[in-house]
């Protein structure tokens, strides 16, 4: 059976998405068909549509989705019909020695990054020509057909607009700083970057108890969000920034994430940290970019740079404990959302991001 279905089509050439109706197949064997209910929209999209990154195509955009599964595949056992989940766009393989050293964000066997199940296929056509499903979720339509590993119950009190941002924003941010970080409470932080990761990193700092927190941004509606969700001290990005942070925290801070993906605010991080700080990458740039740092510097500075791949988040394990925080109101996940949209407005929400504009939209099914 194949059910039609509504989406956001990139066809590889320009930066705008076609919203057309496409056919989705049943599930097959391990594999679930979710009914989405929310698909955020991130950055990592329009790294797509701007051409930043390379993807087969044409492409059902959306890689941080929730909703309710519709449909299993023979052999399915973690999800059942009805179940609420939060899809994961780095579905693990479960097998190889990564996944099974717990660090399923870096497994190796997963084929997530070429938007294809993990036999290869997708169960996504239109007019009889091959669609493939951004990150292999393709959240930005009506249905989606995932791995089981792909898809996480969560309880049914989350809604879906939030749910699908744990998904991706809030996994990442909550991750950068939990896991590969390990801020320590009362520890200085400086975040560049207020949009939706920034701000996840924010909330995550919060709850740890690190002191001060200072959000850095040019947008002055983000950097009001970061007040909100619990910056300490906001700062408006310029050259003499390094100057800035150091009269708030004396040599530094002593931690520092980037969550942009500029080269610019990429080579500053290690200018941002105190002597022995850590400075942590979590904003993607276009691939194939270069990005100059002072070895030398930092060797004798005793400083580390890090690299976070998706939070290092393990979906099985952290999507639920997320999901509990929220609802123990330790994350203010809702607050994150300033725009709930149809798929219809999808084009002038990444033109908004463009802008610098929101924290973040929310399609809305």
């Amino acid at each position: 059976m194949t059910r039609l279905a509504r989406a956001a089509v990139h066809d590889g050439s320009s930066t705008g998405l076609e919203i057309a109706t496409i056919e989705v197949a049943d599930p097959g064997p391990g594999a679930v068909l979710v009914r989405l209910g929310a698909s955020g929209v991130c950055g990592s999209d329009r790294h797509v549509l701007d051409g930043d990154w390379t993807l087969p195509s044409p492409t059902v955009m959306g890689h941080e989705g929730a909703g309710t599964v519709e449909a299993i595949g023979a052999g399915v056992v973690d999800v059942a019909v009805g179940d609420h989940v939060i899809l994961s766009w780095f579905y693990p393989c479960r097998r190889c020695v990564a996944c099974l050293s717990g660090k399923a964000y870096v497994c190796t066997g997963s084929r997530s990054e070429e938007c294809v199940l993990p036999d290869g296929s997708t169960a996504l056509t239109r007019d009889g020509e091959r669609v493939f499903p951004y990150l292999a979720v393709g959240s930005m339509c009506e249905y989606a057909v995932v791995p089981e590993s792909a898809a996480i119950r969560i309880p049914e009190a989350v809604p879906f607009d939030v749910a699908s941002l744990i998904g991706c924003s809030i996994a990442t941010g909550f991750g950068a700083v939990t896991h590969d970080a390990a801020v320590e409470a009362g520890s200085s932080a400086v975040v560049v970057g207020s949009g939706g990761v920034g701000l996840s990193i924010i909330m995550a700092l919060k709850l740890i108890g690190a002191n001060p927190i200072i959000a850095v941004d040019r947008s002055e509606e983000k950097l009001e969000a970061a007040r909100r969700l619990g910056a300490t001290h906001t700062l408006e990005a310029g050259p003499d920034l390094a100057e800035r942070v150091r009269e708030l925290t004396g040599n530094g801070a002593d931690y520092a994430f980037e969550a942009i993906g500029r080269v610019e605010t990429i080579e500053s991080l290690p200018g941002l940290i105190a002597p022995g700080g850590k400075a942590i990458i979590v904003g993607l740039p276009p691939q194939d970019t270069p990005v100059a740092i002072d070895a030398l510097a930092l060797a004798e500075s005793g400083k580390s740079l890090i690299g976070s791949n998706y939070g290092s988040t393990v979906p099985g394990r952290d999507f639920p404990r997320i999901a509990e925080l929220y609802l123990a109101g330790k994350i203010p996940v809702d607050e994150l959302i300033s725009h709930r949209i149809p798929l219809e407005e999808v084009n002038e929400a990444f033109d908004a991001m463009r802008r610098g504009e929101r924290a973040r939209s929310v399609i809305v099914f």
